[in-house]
């Protein structure tokens, strides 16, 4: 049994969400996302909330059942809360600020790289050294931060480059004479 599956994904107010045949979609005050499931699993709307259980005990179906639970259960979120990435960048000169779309990057190449901005996700700037990625998709919410981290990752030396906030970077302690 699947301590995941077995809960129903509740809905709070304001979310509505609409099942035919195995896909899912979930509208919210954010905005609407979709879902479509695999067959090993049933999809069912009872008492504000949806269930989901397995079709028969295969593998398969046991480990789908957690998963789309999972998923149904961020969409959920993304509609309500939204998803949030916060970046911070180290080192000196090194600077983030949002031009229209882009992210424009100054990161001790010797040119600026501008990053251009997916739809669906916005990217603000509070000071030059935050960067800040939200979206009601967590998948893509994610990506964006790692492409954007993905231009200078902080470096075990000085510790310089972009780092998610709160990550630990292992620090070496360098050449000896």
């Amino acid at each position: 049994m699947s301590r995941i599956g077995k809960k129903p994904v509740p809905l709070p107010k304001g979310v509505s969400a609409s099942i035919s045949g195995q896909s899912v979609e979930v509208k919210g005050p954010k905005g609407t996302r979709s879902f479509h499931a695999t067959d090993d699993v049933t999809l069912t709307l009872e008492n504000d909330a949806v269930k989901v259980t397995p079709r028969g005990t295969s593998k398969r179906a046991r480990q789908q059942w957690g998963m789309v639970r999972s998923q149904v259960e961020n969409l959920v979120t993304g509609v309500t809360t939204g998803f949030k990435k916060e970046l911070e960048i180290q080192g000196v000169g090194y600077r983030a600020a949002m031009a229209g779309t882009n992210l424009k990057l100054s990161l001790g190449y010797s040119h600026d790289v501008n990053f251009d901005v997916p739809a669906g996700v916005t990217v603000t700037t509070p000071k030059q050294t935050e960067i800040v990625v939200e979206g009601i998709d967590q998948q893509l919410v994610g990506q964006v931060a790692a492409n954007i981290r993905e231009w200078r990752k902080p470096e075990p030396y000085k510790g310089k480059g972009i780092r998610y906030k709160g990550e630990f970077v292992f620090r070496k302690e360098g050449k000896k004479k």
